[in-house]
Formats: structure tokens, C-alpha cells, sequence
């Protein structure tokens, strides 16, 4: 029988090192952390860009994972199964934040709601499960745009709709919006798809550490937010630790 191939081997090393960390990875930290030659790394990293496996950062030149390979590694995961892990986790979120939780995943351009946990008071509440989100204005559809488990598609719906007054529409500034995303390991929304409302979402991982989904709290915006009008640092905390115990479930390294 023959031997392992060796090229493809340090391809799934690139691939497996790129999912395991929130960051963009350069060249030299690809080579080094492998032990690999400079000249070698770059070449296995443009052929899994040509496949996109993997994607190149135009302004840094460094890497992540490509959306083909996102795809590819939430095609695998049934909702069912990732609703079914996330349900006492989302049921304790609820309970500590005071807030609903809602669990989302791609589906054709929007954020369809797998999960919905009440805000646990006595308010009137709608459920809503099945219901589907806009990506680009509410705090899941941006975590799964940033991660690249969704994508818009310019071709079929060239404007982005606007909400409310707060809604990214311009290209530009949500790309720099997604990036921030990536960078922060959250999302928020602000009164971008209803005012007066205001959400935070966190990623799920499932195995080799590919985003499958989003984890995510709303409530009125005096709640998530404070005087300023930013993001409660201890509901973010909360968010991200939801996000990582569900993660885990699923098979995620730590991360």
C-alpha cells in the first residue's frame, strides 16, 4: 500500500492551522509554525487559494480559510444536530443574560433561526423559529458574512436593503464591518434592523474549528447597550462563552 502523500498532508496542516485561530495568518507565520521552507508554504498556499480553499487578504497579503472550504465544512453538519447541542446552552444564556437568545445558520442569502429561546419575563413574546434574517443587518447574518459560512450575492440583489437609518447598505463600510468582526470574535447590531432593538451574536464551531452557525442575544437597546451606545462588555462575555461551551460540544478545539 503507498505511503501518505506528502504535499497533501501539509496542505491539511495549513488548513487545520488557519481554522485554528480567529486571525489572519502571513506567510512567514504559516512557514515557521510548520517548520516548512518559505518557497514551499506559498506554494501550497496558492494552489488552496486557486481552489479557494483559502483566501488572501488584498491589503495585508496574509490568509484565512476560503469560503469553498466554510461551505464544504457546514454541509456536513445536520441543524438538527447543532440545535440539539445548543439547547442548554441557549436556555442558560437566556437565563443569565435576561435577554432571547436566538441560534442561526445560512440559508439561500439570509440567517434562517433554528432556535429561539424567550426573554425569560412575562412580555409577550413571538417565537421565531423558521423565521428568516437579513445577513447584513442583524448581529448573526454578520458573523456568518464574516466568517464566510454566508455570502451575499451582488448579482441577484445589487442594493443591500435599508431597515432603518442604521443600516450598512454601502459596501465598503460593511466589509470594514465584517472585518472588525473577525478581528473582535463578535457582532453587534444597533437599531440596524429595528429601532429601538439591538443584538449580539457569537460564532459556533464545529469540527477543525469551521464556523457552522451563530449563537445570539437581542433586547431593547437600552438593555444590550449602555449611555453610549456600546455593546455591554458583560453580555458580551456571556455571548462568547455560550459560543465556545456549544462550540466544544461540536467537536471545536479550544479556541
Amino acid at each position: 500500500m503507498a505511503g501518505p502523500v506528502q504535499s497533501i498532508e501539509r496542505a491539511a496542516a495549513i488548513l487545520r492551522l488557519l481554522a485554528g485561530g480567529p486571525r489572519r495568518l502571513g506567510l512567514g507565520e504559516v512557514a515557521a509554525s510548520l517548520g516548512l521552507a518559505k518557497g514551499t508554504a506559498h506554494g501550497i498556499l496558492r494552489t488552496l487559494q486557486h481552489v479557494d480553499f483559502v483566501e488572501q487578504d488584498a491589503a495585508t497579503g496574509k490568509y484565512q480559510l476560503g469560503a469553498a472550504l466554510l461551505h464544504l465544512g457546514t454541509s456536513y453538519l445536520d441543524v438538527n444536530e447543532l440545535r440539539s447541542r445548543s439547547l442548554n446552552w441557549a436556555d442558560a444564556l437566556a437565563a443569565r443574560s435576561g435577554e432571547a437568545v436566538r441560534l442561526g445558520t445560512p440559508l439561500e442569502g439570509s440567517v434562517l433561526i433554528v432556535h429561539h429561546v424567550f426573554r425569560p419575563d412575562d412580555t409577550f413574546q413571538t417565537l421565531d423559529v423558521g423565521a428568516l434574517l437579513p445577513l447584513h443587518a442583524s448581529s448573526l447574518g454578520k458573523v456568518l458574512l464574516a466568517y464566510g459560512t454566508a455570502a451575499t450575492e451582488p448579482g441577484r440583489e445589487p442594493e443591500l436593503e435599508a431597515y432603518t437609518r442604521h443600516t450598512l447598505v454601502d459596501p465598503e463600510r460593511l466589509a470594514r464591518a465584517l472585518a472588525a468582526v473577525r478581528e473582535a470574535g463578535w457582532a453587534a447590531e444597533v437599531q440596524e434592523m429595528s429601532m429601538g432593538e439591538a443584538g449580539l451574536a457569537a460564532p459556533i464551531r464545529g469540527h477543525g474549528g469551521l464556523v457552522v452557525g451563530a449563537i445570539g442575544l437581542s433586547g431593547p437597546v437600552e438593555r444590550i447597550c449602555d449611555s453610549h451606545n456600546q455593546p455591554r462588555t458583560g453580555l458580551i462575555s456571556l455571548i462568547r462563552e455560550a459560543a465556545r461551551a456549544i462550540s466544544r460540544d461540536l467537536g471545536a478545539a479550544r479556541w
